[in-house]
């Protein structure tokens, strides 16, 4: 592994064996080789997973702070910039052991599990609730009653949702307004974000999801490339479109069955 020595590989799975050892109660010598492996790797998986969840959060608000200093002062933006430089280190150091997690793991594109959809849309819209106020935007959200459960991996359709909806939130102007909707359609979950924004540019419309492409000062372009790789992981799909009554509308696609 790049940039990794062998030896840190095999201390680490020392240590994550023993942890694993003292789970089960057993003595992990005893295992079958293939038996061990496996279970190793569900919890190389596992944990990459519990961190993936906050470390997600704290990169969208770190990215919303790096956006809130444009309004400071020059000495003020100077006094913060060294102390966020450290924060975004430690948070790609941290995002770093999560891909070495899940490459000693072996070949795994999803984490899937069983999830409520609603739990999804309800975190991340109050998540970003807070940032979106101070904007003056408000964020609706509306999710269909007794949506069955989805076999998602979680912390990145999380990802996707934060990523769109922030593109919704930034392309408003003043005050205006999300929504957010979760709806069964066939055997199809439709996941929809539109915004009262000005809408997309119709040249624009079949470059959007291509990375770093960007029209606005905030961001990077990734957001959008992201969430539809997401989307492309799941089996489905993400589009975008202008809404009839003005506004740019999101339609993020996931099979309610996937094909295995």
């Amino acid at each position: 592994m790049v940039g990794w020595p062998a030896r840190c590989n095999s201390s680490l799975i020392v240590v994550l064996e023993n942890i694993l050892a003292r789970a089960l109660g057993q003595d992990e010598t005893q295992l079958p080789p293939t038996e061990k492996r496996d279970l190793l790797a569900r919890l190389l998986k596992r944990l990459a997973h519990e961190i993936r969840n906050p470390l997600s959060s704290l990169g969208v608000h770190f990215q919303l702070l790096e956006e809130d200093m444009g309004a400071l002062s020059s000495p003020e933006r100077a006094q913060l910039a060294s102390r966020l430089g450290i924060i975004h280190g430690e948070l790609d150091r941290l995002e770093t052991i999560v891909e070495r997690f899940l490459k000693l793991a072996g070949p795994s594109a999803l984490e899937l599990e069983p999830v409520e959809i609603r739990k999804i849309v309800t975190h991340v819209c109050d998540l970003l609730r807070p940032e979106a106020s101070t904007r003056k935007v408000e964020i609706l959200a509306s999710v269909e009653p007794d949506l069955p459960p989805i076999r998602v991996d979680s912390v990145r359709l999380t990802q996707a949702l934060l990523n769109i909806i922030i593109n919704g939130i930034q392309a408003i102007s003043g005050e205006g307004r999300v929504s957010v909707s979760a709806a069964k359609a066939g055997d199809n979950l439709l996941l929809c974000v539109q915004d009262t924004g000005p809408g997309i540019p119709a040249n624009e419309l079949g470059d959007i999801f291509d990375p770093y492409f960007t029209t606005k000062a905030e961001g990077n372009g990734l957001g959008l490339w992201i969430a539809q790789q997401i989307a492309v992981a799941h089996g489905g799909d993400l589009r975008a479109e202008n809404a009839p009554a003005g506004g740019a509308a999101f339609t993020l696609t996931l099979p309610l069955r996937r094909k295995e």
